[in-house]
């Protein structure tokens, strides 16, 4: 298989090998299409939960039920912080 990356993206993946932890592109390649992967997978498990959620949201936003900047700051960090201790685990 042949794959043509735009010479700015061969680039930063050139950067990553000699920067990060990868031995070869081949590796860093791998690697990256493995974590998309996942990440496709996830967001096909999850894409009812967070369409509900959107609508949810939309939904408040159209009735005036909007948060401050603060109290999104707080949950955002709370949540991190659940997530932080999930993966832990």
């Amino acid at each position: 298989m042949e794959i043509r990356l735009r010479p700015e993206i061969e680039e930063l993946i050139k950067q990553n090998v000699q920067h990060g932890s990868y031995e070869t592109v081949d590796e860093f390649v791998e690697c990256a299409v493995s974590m998309l992967h996942e990440q496709e997978v996830w967001l096909a498990r999850n894409r009812p939960e967070i369409e509900a959620r959107i609508e949810e949201g939309y939904a408040s936003a159209q009735r005036g039920e909007l948060l401050g900047a603060e109290a999104v700051h707080t949950r955002l960090k709370e949540l991190k912080q659940e997530r932080s201790k999930t993966q832990r685990r």
